[in-house]
């Protein structure tokens, strides 16, 4: 374990040092429970405070010295106390003794856990504060009493007091991140603060033994807590002592509690005495909540509940769970909840026996994405006898789990059930799941095609096609899967399901062809249809999402994101062990902070999302080339090599559809190890692959990426018209190419583009600096801070006497991102970012080695740095045109 280094509560902190040393604040004390941090940060106040202008003491009571006169404060009073003289004596020495040990300092009197402190100390801190010459600094016990000297110090207005509140996840996070010495994922932390509820002394304690139990995991230098939970001994009596003696009708009501809350008040009066959930409540081992007119029972602590959990016996836990069990089924069963609590309650108890009752609850569990429950309950559901329905959804659930294998084995056991029309629609979708998602198996879209002719009912038909229509979309056979999906919708009997896959589809279809509007609708489809397709196959939501984020990236509207990350789908797989939609949604809060230039950032969450999606071979290989992505803005080129050789290695067949993300990654990892040749050629091949699969979406961002490396004129080959078929195409320049694009597609990206494009090529900086501020109004900080780079450059060459006021733009603009280290930004290498740029361009347009480029560059070095125009008018292309090239430039 390493250091407890001191972690947020820099209000709290602040505070203390200020009631310290302003001289217009009084003293201050703090309350809170055991283990909250009172401890910590009152000494570290302390220790900031400067010892030449104060007289700083600090004294710790226990119950050990709480019978000793002065006992409290031995640690500051000096050895040879006095003989003979009265109470009053003695508090008058100590005074004196202090004072004269301060020469003339202001003292601070720091006194932690001040409530154990004996009579005659709690009065020397009374006096002490009262002279008007010291300042009392100190900590409570929440709960505990509280001598009447310490508690006359805030109603006598000598101190203020305030109450502690715990840690927030923020810090908890942060703290956990050194405890471990690295990252930790966003589930796993929360999990962990939830679990002691910002308790810093429990956190340290749930780590410490999670790590001696091999609960702690590390994947790309992300730590992950398994969520099995084994309490250190000392834990475990900490809070076996808060929780004390309890009488045996107490302690059953308190068990009930931990084995079934939140528990109705109503229902858990049923079970037990009202006189004990008073007693319980009392003692502060249980708190009731009001909600919606509902009074609901809880423990006051989690942990609280693990210790009983484990003191329980197995044979009373059963039969308490079993009383649960009974007692909601014997009013009805009339909560949302119920269904789900009786399958959990009885299936601990050991009376689970109806297969229909653990199906149903899976597939609520399931529809909450939380896969570890519904795992359990599916795997006992198809115990008991539940036939195809509970293989099926235990078949599902073991693909999210990561599984695909088992999962497999699974749903093969049940093929010959699948006897009618409705099962085998059933079995064939969760067996193309499983084979074409999780085992990337490519034949499996020919199987399901094939299998539609074997299904007499139209909406069944319709439901495989749905999932033919979403594989060959992922495979990149677009057309086919529009078609496919269009026949789908045109039947006004299609189902609920079956509508939704396709418009999943056309979310994320439309949002690369760049036609946002129509994506947007589409979406809102999925979301009109959720009652129909919530509880029978939620991961739809997956689908619908990584269109969506799809949408909202390319249109550039990073607020968005925001509003989806933080939204129930995202806590919820988080919470739930949902690993492919938290993963994706760690993917895309790396998207986001890496636009914003938040570069670290950007890192972190794509570390969590490979770390997430270590299994998986659906979204791992777009983690590890975000990853990339983040390193390569950072200029820490190996660390984006290594990221995409991971993407390479990790990406499957069944996702072809991410390949703009990746490719774009490979260029930018590229340019970081200074290959701007390679970069340059990468995204022009991109652009060019891009257009021919009209993803003019991603077509935009792979040529303004262009741009960002000082490729604006660049020459592309451009079939003739926008979307021509005929086999005659024009050259034209990445700057013509993106004003083309922004008469087409939708949202505020495409035009500032195509301007920021036309900007860079007529060397403007005046419009540059309008794009800059254009893209700080979009949140897109990078880009600003690239483009403000350039118009610094070109003042800068011009001796312009802005210069200075740009550059100055240009540092608030890169000290409002994180590290970012860009050709565009590296103003201090111009000369050799030109020479680049002309080799890079060579080679882009055809140029057979990298030797001849050069030759062609240092050939035409009295052109005046218009090189690129001239390229550009002479649209050479190949090598057959070099030779004639080098012969018009010379001349």
């Amino acid at each position: 374990m390493r250091p407890w280094s001191f972690v947020g509560r820099t209000q709290e902190l602040q505070r203390l040092v200020a009631a310290a040393t302003s001289g217009s604040e009084r003293g201050l004390i703090f309350s809170g429970s055991a283990g909250i941090g009172k401890s910590r940060l009152l000494r570290e106040g302390v220790d900031v405070l400067p010892r030449d202008g104060y007289a700083t003491w600090y004294a710790s009571a226990n119950i050990a010295t709480a019978g000793l006169p002065f006992g409290g404060l031995a640690q500051v009073l000096p050895a040879d106390q006095p003989v003979g003289l009265s109470p009053a004596g003695l508090l008058r020495w100590a005074m004196d003794s202090l004072v004269e040990r301060a020469v003339g300092r202001r003292i601070v009197l720091a006194i932690d856990d001040a409530h154990l402190l004996d009579p005659t100390s709690a009065a020397l801190v009374y006096l002490i504060a009262r002279s008007g010459h010291a300042t009392v600094l100190g900590t409570l016990r929440s709960g505990e009493p509280v001598p009447l000297p310490i508690r006359a110090l805030w109603t006598d207005d000598l101190v203020d007091h305030a109450e502690l509140s715990p840690l927030t996840i923020a810090d908890t996070t942060h703290m956990l991140g050194e405890m471990l010495g690295g990252e930790i994922e966003s589930a796993s932390a929360e999990r962990l603060w939830r679990m002691c509820l910002g308790n810093a002394l429990f956190l340290r304690e749930l780590v410490i033994a999670a790590q001696a139990g091999d609960e702690m995991t590390e994947h790309f230098g992300v730590w992950r807590w398994t969520g099995k939970l084994e309490l250190a001994p000392d834990l475990t009596d900490l809070i076996d002592t808060r929780i004390g003696r309890l009488s045996p009708d107490v302690r059953t009501a308190v068990e009930l509690v931990a084995l079934g809350e939140p528990l109705g008040l109503d229902l858990l009066t049923r079970i037990v005495r009202p006189a004990e959930v008073e007693v319980a409540e009392e003692r502060g081992l249980i708190r009731v909540t009001s909600d919606d007119r509902r009074h609901n029972v809880r423990l006051a602590h989690p942990l609280y509940g693990e210790v009983v959990r484990r003191r329980c016996p197995v044979s009373r836990s059963r039969r308490l769970t079993a009383q649960l069990a009974d007692a909601v089924e014997g009013v009805g069963a009339r909560r949302r909840d119920d269904l789900l609590r009786v399958a959990v309650w009885r299936l601990d108890s050991g009376s689970a026996k109806d297969p229909a009752l653990l199906l149903g609850a899976g597939m609520q569990a399931y529809s909450r994405f939380d896969v570890p429950l519904a795992l359990r309950l599916s795997k006992a559901a198809v115990d008991a006898g539940g036939g195809f329905p509970a293989a099926e959804l235990l078949a599902t659930l073991l693909m999210f789990a990561d599984q695909p294998e088992d999962a497999l084995h699974v749903i093969e056991s049940v093929r010959d059930e699948a006897d009618t029309d409705e099962r085998k629609t059933r079995w064939y979708s969760a067996h193309a799941l499983i084979c074409f998602w999780g085992l990337s198996r490519e034949k499996t879209i020919t199987e399901v095609s094939e299998a539609v002719g074997g299904l007499k009912d139209a909406n069944h038909r319709s439901r495989l096609r749905a999932f033919e229509a979403m594989m060959r979309f992922h495979q990149m056979a677009h057309e086919d899967a529009l078609n496919i999906g269009r026949a789908v919708l045109d039947r006004p009997a299609t189902d609920g399901i079956s509508r939704a896959l396709v418009y999943s589809m056309l979310t994320h279809l439309r949002a690369a062809r760049g036609e946002l509007a129509d994506s947007d609708r589409a979406a809102s489809r999925v979301v009109a249809d959720l009652a129909s397709w919530q509880t029978e196959m939620p991961y739809i939501k997956v689908a619908m999402e990584l269109g969506r984020g799809t949408r909202l990236i390319l249109g550039g509207d990073l607020r968005s994101i925001d509003e989806i990350v933080a939204d129930e789908f995202a806590d919820l797989a988080d919470a739930g062990e949902f690993r492919l939609g938290s993963g994706y949604v760690s993917v895309l809060r790396a998207q986001a902070a890496r636009l914003r230039g938040q570069t670290g950032d950007a890192l972190r969450h794509s570390l969590q999302a490979c770390a997430m999606l270590a299994a998986s071979r659906v979204f791992a290989g777009l983690a590890h080339a975000e990853r990339a992505m983040a390193a390569a803005l950072r200029g820490e080129a190996t660390l984006a090599a290594e990221a995409m050789a991971d993407s390479d290695r990790t990406h499957g067949t069944n996702m072809i559809v991410l390949y703009p993300w990746r490719e774009q990654a490979r260029a930018w990892t590229l340019a970081s190890a200074g290959d701007l040749a390679g970069a340059v050629d990468t995204l022009r091949r991109l652009a060019g692959r891009l257009r021919d699969d009209r993803m003019a979406g991603h077509e935009l961002y792979a040529l303004h990426d262009l741009v960002r490396l000082g490729f604006p004129a660049l020459p592309l080959s451009v079939p003739q018209g926008a979307m021509a078929t005929a086999p005659e195409v024009i050259s034209v320049s990445v700057a013509e190419r993106l004003a083309e694009l922004a008469r087409q597609v939708g949202g505020p990206m495409p035009s500032l583009f195509s301007r920021h494009a036309k900007a860079a090529a007529g060397e403007s900086e005046a419009e540059l600096l309008w794009v800059a501020d254009q893209f700080v109004r979009q949140d897109f900080l990078l880009y600003a801070a690239e483009a403000t780079a350039t118009a610094a450059r070109l003042l800068r060459d011009q001796r312009s006497p802005q210069t200075q006021l740009i550059n100055t733009r240009l540092a608030e603009l890169k000290q409002r991102c994180q590290l970012i280290d860009t050709p565009a930004l590296r103003v201090d290498r111009v000369r050799l970012t030109e020479r680049e740029r002309q080799v890079a361009e060579l080679a882009a347009m055809g140029t057979p080695s990298k030797e001849i480029a050069e030759q062609l560059f240092l050939s035409a070095r009295t052109v005046d740095n218009h090189l690129q125009r001239v390229y550009v008018k002479l649209g050479v292309t190949g090598r057959a045109e070099l030779s004639v090239a080098l012969q018009s430039i010379s001349e």
